[in-house]
């Protein structure tokens, strides 16, 4: 198969999707691997790297995406990238569809293969392709939370671990999954007070078993949201319903009860966001305050660490990446039940069901986009 790699044009994203390693796995199996041009050089890879392993590096972005079958990218296609999706082609990446209706339309005009990385999902529920961004993500939101707590950002002035004699910063965290779990344990090695919130028991049993003795479980309801963000300097949004809109769970009226300078990272953003008042900020302007409350919503927050977040996240889509370069993305979903859950649209059809409720669209079962 011919593999594209394009770089990435959305605003501050430094990734790349394939590291020179995963070229090699590709290219040494028989397929063919098209660079662009300079695409891994923010994340610390040179062409010559990939030319070493077997790679063709590409001037510009149209010839790669004109050679290949298979795209692999990190985010999804921004508008410049619409019109060179064609029918027929695989495209492998983050799409998050349920939060663009733009995106959306977009892909299904394509006539494209959209295979995305966060709704390919294992038989215990895990999602493999998500989970080194939100262990990524999920540590990166107290490392930015616990800046904007500054006063000169307009935060409350908190130093989140404390010192002897002054009591800790509050973090709570929203939802309890990988996100969630890596935010606290962050938090929880600063040496703040740390309260998470899940809706289910079952995981909260595991949190509170294997997390330090200055987190605590909550279960998540909007009675105990009111009454914890109160007194909380940096409340982090960690929710997840897969390839779906994430739920409001704090509204624009819960604002004013938190107090001046608290801040929000809401990590939910790329499905939407879980704060009534979140919209996508980048890594360029990534605040803005609303009735005092500072908000941090970058919309990929990794690619602000893109060496460490390149190297993880080949590391999970590799295996998958080379399951479709050799049967074909037919054959492969057909044989991996994984692969055919990361199926959202084919050839104008959209096939998966959070991405139809979304936007109202009609939904088609995916045995019969692959016949």
């Amino acid at each position: 198969m011919i593999i594209g790699v394009p770089k990435e044009i959305k605003s501050n994203e430094n990734r790349v999707a394939l590291t020179p390693a995963g070229t090699l796995e590709l290219t040494r199996r028989g397929h063919e691997v098209y660079v662009q041009s300079t695409a891994g050089d923010s994340s610390g890879f040179i062409d010559q790297e990939y030319i070493d392993n077997g790679a063709h590096i590409l001037a510009t972005a149209d010839e790669v995406w004109m050679k290949a079958e298979m795209i692999m990218k990190v985010k999804e296609p921004v508008a410049a990238e619409y019109k060179r999706c064609r029918p027929g082609q695989l495209v492998f990446t983050y799409f998050h569809f349920a939060s663009s209706e733009e995106l959306t339309h977009a892909m299904i005009g394509s006539g494209s293969i959209c295979l995305a990385y966060e709704t390919v999902e294992t038989t215990d529920r895990q999602l493999p392709l998500l989970i080194p961004m939100s262990e990524v993500a999920g540590r990166m939101a107290i490392q930015e939370g616990a800046k904007y707590l500054e006063k000169p950002v307009e935060g409350r002035g908190v130093l989140l671990g404390g010192v002897p004699g002054v009591e800790p910063g509050k973090v709570l965290v929203i939802g309890g999954g990988i996100v969630g779990t890596q935010a606290a344990k962050m938090a929880a090695g600063l040496g703040a007070q740390v309260t998470i919130l899940d809706v289910s028991l079952t995981r909260l049993r595991y949190l509170s078993d294997i997390m330090p003795a200055n987190v605590v479980t909550m279960h998540s309801n909007e009675y105990n949201i009111r009454r914890l963000i109160q007194t909380h300097d940096l409340i982090v949004g960690a929710v997840l319903i897969p390839g779906a809109k994430a739920p409001k769970l704090i509204t624009r009226d819960m604002l004013k009860l938190m107090r001046p300078g608290t801040v929000i990272v809401d990590v939910a953003v790329d499905q939407g966001g879980c704060i009534e008042t979140t919209r996508p900020t980048t890594h360029d302007d990534p605040i803005y305050i609303i009735d005092h409350i500072v908000h941090y919503s970058v919309a990929n927050m990794p690619g602000a660490v893109p060496f460490t977040s390149t190297v993880a996240l080949t590391n999970a889509t590799l295996p998958y990446a080379i399951q479709l370069a050799n049967k074909g993305w037919k054959k492969a979903c057909a044989e991996s039940k994984e692969l055919r859950l990361g199926l959202n649209i084919v050839n104008g059809k959209v096939v998966y069901q959070g991405v139809a409720e979304a936007f109202g669209l009609p939904l088609d079962t995916v045995e019969s986009v692959m016949g």
